[in-house]
């Protein structure tokens, strides 16, 4: 029987599925905070305010400097104290943020609000650790699972709330649509935070997974960054010290840097792309919500396959199908071609963001995850953070995407071959031993 997919002893309710519902939830309300849904304004601040495509790329590269610079110390909050506080003051900075944004008059006024809420806001670099973080230290044989729950909460999310804002732009114009969207996210993830998240299981004398801690060692101090060794839950656990020193960590961060200027060329144009060519802009509000759906069927599909195919044949698969959505995105320019290419972007990027999250974990561990995703994110987020800008300056000077979507075409391709040949490293090979978790 493969490893993690034998019959776990049953118990009690696991408050672990708690921390996984809350950070779905989180996840799903986000999605109001200027993220897939902010593609649907750029139509109309652009016409009303005069901002050209490459200052809404400068947006997201703000979003994502200021995140990148952050995640360091976010990751390593995470580790000591959890995610409680954290995610609260993500909502209430992403919720002000986007009430603000209903009253600029100028780009750059956008640009900075947006450098705001990538510090520590929800849908931003950081948000992503403080949501996806905490869960792989509840879960170690049935993280696949769990991560797959969790991971699917933004794209239900997307799924409600792209036509939401359609509609409040139709009902109320930009303005009074960023000013509902960022009172309705904030309202709700800030209590969810403060009343159920919980640092780790050991906190509230369980253990991952939920298995009986017969012979568990005694639970660990808060802000001890140490998860806490329980013997019926064992898993090779790196430093950040150690993970640096492995070929492994190297690979993967290259992989995830093509994937994600690939992502930052695409994610942000391509819903006022299919506007150019004369699409309604209601119908490609539909197909990105039906992007998002596609998105959470493929990320809920894998969490369960993970815990049974190496990741990373699962990665190479979700990099496949990426490919395979730029090439239609590119080409469409029907309804049909629409929906297609919208959905099959969805079913990669949904695979891809859960192998990432899936990953890193499974392959360095539990303990200090958030300190070394703190030290990855800001390395693929500057390369994502270039690549916005770079394809609306390429649209304004040359009316079309296409030229710096092909070259990401090839990169996404690339990645695919370094995650299929990026197996699991051993603590062995960089000269220390296991670490019971």
């Amino acid at each position: 029987m493969a490893a993690g997919t034998e019959k776990l002893p049953r118990t009690r309710f696991y408050y672990g599925w708690v921390i996984v519902g809350v950070m779905s939830a989180a996840g799903a309300l986000g999605m109001t905070f200027a993220t897939i849904n902010f593609g649907v304004f750029i139509r109309p601040m652009g016409d009303d305010l005069g901002i050209t495509r490459a200052m809404f790329g400068w947006s997201q590269t703000a979003r994502m400097t200021s995140g990148a610079l952050t995640s360091p110390w976010i990751g390593g909050l995470i580790d000591r104290f959890g995610s409680r506080m954290l995610l609260a003051a993500a909502a209430l900075v992403a919720g002000g943020s986007l009430v603000a944004l209903a009253f600029v008059d100028h780009p750059w006024q956008m640009v900075a609000l947006f450098g705001v809420m990538g510090f520590i806001a929800l849908g931003g670099p950081a948000g992503n650790l403080i949501t996806t973080v905490p869960v792989a230290r509840w879960f170690v044989r049935r993280r696949g699972r769990a991560m797959s729950l969790v991971s699917v909460g933004p794209f239900v999310g997307g799924v409600i709330f792209v036509p939401v804002s359609q509609l409040f732009i139709n009902q109320w114009g930009w303005r009074g649509a960023w000013i509902a969207l960022g009172l309705l996210g904030a309202s709700l993830i800030i209590p969810l935070a403060l009343l159920f998240i919980r640092r780790q299981p050991e906190d509230m004398g369980l253990s991952p997974d939920g298995l009986p801690q017969a012979q568990a060692a005694p639970s660990p101090q808060p802000g001890s960054g140490n998860p806490g060794p329980a013997a019926r839950h064992e898993e090779t656990s790196w430093t950040l010290a150690q993970a640096r020193r492995s070929s492994a960590f190297w690979r993967l961060t290259l992989a995830f840097v093509l994937s994600m200027f690939a992502l930052g060329s695409i994610g942000l144009h391509r819903i006022p792309n299919f506007m150019d060519r004369g699409l309604d802009p209601s119908l490609v509000a539909l197909a990105t919500s039906l992007d998002a759906a596609a998105g959470g069927v493929s990320t809920f599909l894998l969490g369960f396959v993970a815990e049974r195919v190496a990741a990373r044949y699962l990665g190479f698969a979700a990099f496949v199908v990426m490919t395979l959505a730029m090439v239609l995105t590119i080409v469409g320019d029907t309804p049909p071609m629409l929906f297609l290419a919208m959905m099959t972007f969805g079913a990669g990027v949904g695979g891809m963001m859960l192998l990432q999250n899936y990953l890193w974990a499974e392959y360095f561990g539990r303990a200090h995850l958030g300190s070394i995703r703190g030290l990855v994110t800001p390395i693929t987020l500057l390369f994502s953070g270039l690549a916005g800008p770079l394809a609306g300056y390429v649209r304004d000077s040359t009316g079309s995407y296409n030229s710096i979507w092909w070259i990401s075409v090839g990169l996404l391709a690339v990645g695919a071959v370094v995650i299929l040949t990026t197996p699991k490293p051993s603590l062995d090979n960089v000269g220390a031993s296991q670490v019971a978790l």
